[in-house]
């Protein structure tokens, strides 16, 4: 016997009075007097009669309810029970719930507010991506102990020492958040499989830079006015890090000749840092107004297709030159030109290159950023990679 189908219509459902509705098969729309109504799907299952709830008419459409119906006529059809199946696939969520990849990606979130960008960029997360959830993301987090650790990172741990040192750390802190959630869990594993790992024989290498007696020669070399060679000549004449260079908006962070880079912009930094103030010197405002015209989007830098220029792009350049150094390299350039010529004093020396200097309290009460000493010391350094001089200069701190 066939039984119809879809009896009712939304209509129907709306403006249908109290009492019990048939949908067929087994869909029975329940109404009651107030007008609020439920969904129950009736079905017969090893020659008893049971009833199975849905969800009611303010939550799950017609159509949704007619979805789940037909759904639980194909479990109820193999003969099993759909309360029954639907309580076991209720039970498997919640065990998926304690898996380390859940667990990690909760983790994340929850720290995206403190990370640069809220964590666009994958930093924090792609050491646990490529590292430790292939192999453990599967994994309850009750169930991960040293020795799990330990044959995750192993193959790394000493080739890649600085990455399987950050993944370990990042484990660390999803043990940490499983705890908070209620988990059960062994919060020393990371420190036990560490002690297992042992010392790394790896030592970190520093980003080769190009000796600032040969940046001259370099800078000279971007003269071809492209964005990548605008970028790079003004990445070596400020001494900043690539990020803010490339996703440089004039009209928001520039005002006179002076480059704002808010804190929460800069590498490492929470929401209180305060804002890097940068002082642009004659050649670094020639070579902003060169680099306007190839604007995009409000970036000085844009890239060819989309968004900003890419830090592997101005990187490709210096590859293709054969050069050892990198991008990166020229504040290490600056900072070695600071001290093997001038007499600058430390904390304006570090300054340069926005670096933390002395404790809390120290720098609580040390709020001068520096800014005209800096700015002496970037037109003596527009000097020598221009060309232009090789004099000493010697810097007095103030404030």
């Amino acid at each position: 016997m066939v039984r119809a189908l879809n009896k009712l219509s939304a209509m129907a459902v709306k403006n249908s009075a109290p009492g019990k509705h048939s949908d067929g098969g087994g869909l029975w729309l329940h109404k009651r007097d107030d007008g609020a109504g439920q969904w129950v799907f009736r079905y017969t299952i090893h020659g008893r009669r049971r009833e199975m709830g849905l969800g009611s008419i303010q939550d799950v459409s017609l159509k949704d309810a007619r979805a789940a119906a037909e759904k639980w006529r194909g479990v109820a059809a193999k003969g099993l029970d759909p309360i029954s199946e639907r309580e076991r696939e209720r039970r498997e969520a919640e065990k998926r719930l304690h898996l380390l990849a859940d667990v990690a990606k909760d983790a994340f979130e929850s720290r995206k507010a403190e990370l640069k960008g809220d964590g666009k960029a994958g930093r924090w997360f792609s050491p646990l991506e490529t590292h430790i959830l292939p192999k453990l993301g599967k994994k309850p987090v009750a169930d991960i102990d040293q020795i799990d650790i330990r044959d995750t990172l192993n193959p790394i741990w000493h080739t890649k020492a600085e990455t399987a040192r950050k993944a370990l750390n990042r484990l660390a802190i999803c043990m940490r958040h499983a705890a908070a959630l209620g988990h059960e869990v062994d919060l020393q594993a990371t420190d036990k499989a560490r002690a297992l790992l042992g010392k790394q024989r790896h030592q970190a290498e520093n980003i080769p830079a190009l000796p600032w007696l040969e940046v001259p020669a370099f800078y000279a070399s971007l003269s071809d006015g492209t964005i990548t060679h605008l970028a790079l000549r003004l990445l070596i004449l400020t001494g900043v890090r690539s990020a803010p260079l490339r996703f440089l908006r004039p009209e928001e962070h520039i005002q006179g000749d002076v480059w704002t880079i808010p804190g929460e912009k800069q590498k490492g930094r929470k929401d209180k840092t305060p804002d890097f103030r940068i002082p642009l010197v004659p050649e670094a405002l020639a070579i902003i107004e060169q680099a306007k015209p190839l604007a995009r989007d409000g970036y000085l830098f844009p890239s060819v297709k989309k968004g900003v220029i890419s830090d592997a792009t101005m990187s490709r350049l210096m590859e293709r030159r054969e050069m050892a150094a990198r991008p990166h390299g020229f504040r290490s350039s600056l900072r070695d030109w600071i001290a093997e010529t001038t007499d600058t004093p430390f904390d304006v020396a570090e300054m340069m290159l926005a670096h933390k200097v002395g404790g809390k309290v120290e720098r609580a009460y040390k709020r001068t950023d520096f800014l005209e000493q800096r700015r002496k010391l970037l037109e003596r350094w527009a000097n020598h990679v221009t060309g232009k001089s090789g004099k000493l200069l010697k810097l007095v701190e103030n404030g």
